[in-house]
């Protein structure tokens, strides 16, 4: 059965994330990406997760508490600036990144795609050997088209000595369906 857009995004990080690894939630959004990497890595792995906006951090700050959560540090901060946040990382193992807005929030405020470039390049350095990042990208909002020709353009051009890259989407869906940008280190 083919695997829906989340459910594929999550089985390429199952696939790859272990107990005790390090991984990131670049866009905590409404918590659901960060609750399934909290449960991959364990107890003593480590979730770190960004958002700007602060309705999202205490929407996430919230589910945490709920589940009782201790293993995930939430960060009001774009995820560009994620390399602010790696002193004593050793390595990552993922990363995830729902593009777009903040579903039920302001529609307004979206990713851009040269904040996820420079993002994507920080975490690079850092990404063990098989480590993957993953990309949704929901691109059928104002500003959605130029972000996805943005990342688009950028991924086509990394060395395939260093980077498998993946696209998965369903191409008969009406309205801009979300797809995916799987980036994996070889080397």
């Amino acid at each position: 059965m083919i695997k829906r857009i989340i459910d594929f995004s999550h089985q390429l990080l199952s696939d790859t994330v272990q107990k005790n690894d390090t991984v990131i939630d670049a866009t905590a959004g409404n918590g659901n990406d960060t609750f399934f990497l909290s449960k991959l890595v364990g107890e003593k792995g480590h979730v770190i997760a960004f958002d700007i906006q602060k309705q999202a951090i205490s929407t996430v700050h919230e589910m945490l508490k709920q589940h009782h959560i201790t293993n995930t540090q939430v960060i009001h901060d774009s995820h560009e600036n994620v390399s602010n946040y790696l002193d004593g990382v050793k390595q990552l193992s993922g990363a995830i990144f729902n593009l777009g807005y903040l579903p039920k929030g302001d529609k307004t405020i979206i990713t851009h795609g040269e904040s996820t470039v420079k993002a994507i390049q920080s975490m690079f350095d850092f990404l063990k050997v098989n480590g993957i990042i993953v990309l949704v990208i929901y691109h059928g909002h104002e500003g959605g088209k130029q972000e996805k020709e943005i990342l688009l353009q950028y991924v086509k051009n990394l060395s395939q000595k260093t980077y498998n890259v993946l696209q998965y989407g369903f191409i008969n869906q009406k309205n801009n369906p979300p797809f995916i940008i799987a980036i994996e280190k070889r080397c």
